[in-house]
């Protein structure tokens, strides 16, 4: 997309609530999540995987509390992570009552399958008393006996009633502060029960589709699914659900939402698949070049493109352009800037990348300092 062309994704207007010093939903930015899959007992490997996560730039995780022991360890986690975290509960309401008194910021729990409604109301009055919002989870695997015999098999239909009788116990309580996930595996299911929801409540969102495969199966299911949604104005979290690092999670979360312009961090990458025509391996120059610069949390778009036929357009449209000739040329703010060799290339653009995220940085700071 043009830098000067307006982004047509229109959000969906929600209700906005507080996941410790994270806005959701209003015009709160897209959270990117995910999930720790260590072990919660195992303190310092979850402490671990958490901070790897934050690197990553994940604004979100949610921990897996099944049982007390997870409950006091998970204690001792939020005191050595600055991130807000999520606990994943399920049937034991005490669980939720002991993570409400240590610094948890949001409960994953669904009210309905919780048993009694005083066990219910004692943890609505834990979040309410400790300001902790609740995320409701209906998931297609595990739908309510009854709604699973009155429609055969999982079904948008079916998701949204499961989701709505969890509204209605939080709603008979008096507790509005709740975001809502609708996953399922198929792309259409979870497509279409998000869609039936969203006109149906204002609280925000979190998409994901659930249990969407490995590293590379999953990415394009999920992109599929949450691209869908977003590019509807639907979703204010997101979390992308795969068999594998929640790292790689985070970073597929991330490029979905820089891809659509949703939000910006760290360098987007224009190249080319590469072809005969290159004047450099444009693969081993990305693989090399990706890696390096991960740090980079400067929102910059960086062109790296084999030959002349489309290297010079996409340059003038980056804020470092590098195009493929004898020698390569490079482009800085859509003028030309320079020439590289392909002896040390990586190393030279690396340099170069570098020195102008730098620049960039100090730019917009004044430009900041400027409008106060």
């Amino acid at each position: 997309m043009n830098k000067n062309m307006e982004n047509p994704i229109k959000r969906r207007k929600s209700r906005q609530i507080m996941v410790g010093n994270v806005p959701v939903g209003g015009d709160a930015p897209i959270a990117v999540q995910t999930m720790t899959n260590t072990e919660t007992t195992d303190i310092d490997a979850t402490v671990a995987q958490i901070r790897r996560a934050q690197d990553a730039g994940v604004d979100i995780v949610r921990v897996s509390v099944p049982t007390m022991d997870a409950a006091v360890a998970f204690g001792e986690i939020r005191k050595q992570v600055d991130v807000p975290l999520i606990s994943d509960i399920h049937f034991d309401y005490r669980i939720a009552l002991k993570v409400a008194d240590l610094g948890v910021d949001c409960l994953r729990i669904n009210p309905g399958n919780i048993g009694r409604e005083d066990r219910v109301r004692a943890v609505v009055d834990a979040a309410k008393q400790n300001g902790i919002p609740i995320r409701i989870g209906v998931n297609a695997g595990s739908l309510e006996k009854d709604l699973q015999k009155k429609y055969g098999e999982p079904t948008p239909d079916a998701l949204v009633e499961s989701a709505m009788r969890h509204i209605d116990i939080l709603d008979r309580l008096n507790f509005p502060d709740f975001k809502l996930s609708l996953k399922a595996s198929d792309i259409f299911m979870t497509v279409a029960a998000y869609r039936k929801i969203a006109d149906k409540i204002d609280q925000p969102l979190h998409l994901g589709i659930t249990e969407a495969g490995g590293l590379r199966g999953g990415t394009v299911k999920s992109s599929i699914g949450l691209g869908l949604l977003l590019w509807d104005g639907i979703g204010d979290t997101i979390r992308v659900s795969l068999a594998a690092d929640p790292v790689e999670e985070v970073k597929v979360g991330w490029d979905m939402l820089k891809s659509l312009k949703l939000r910006s961090r760290g360098i987007n990458f224009i190249a080319c698949p590469s072809c005969s025509r290159q004047n450099f391996d444009v693969i081993k120059t990305m693989n090399e070049l990706e890696m390096r610069v991960e740090d980079i949390r400067t929102d910059m778009d960086v062109a790296v493109i084999g030959c002349v036929v489309n290297g010079p357009g996409e340059a003038k449209e980056s804020d470092i352009g590098l195009t493929g000739g004898q020698p390569n040329l490079v482009y800085i703010d859509g003028k030309p800037s320079g020439k590289l060799t392909n002896d040390n290339l990586v190393e030279d653009l690396e340099r170069m990348i570098r020195t102008r995220a730098l620049e960039l940085d100090e730019e917009r700071k004044d430009l900041i300092t400027s409008d106060k």
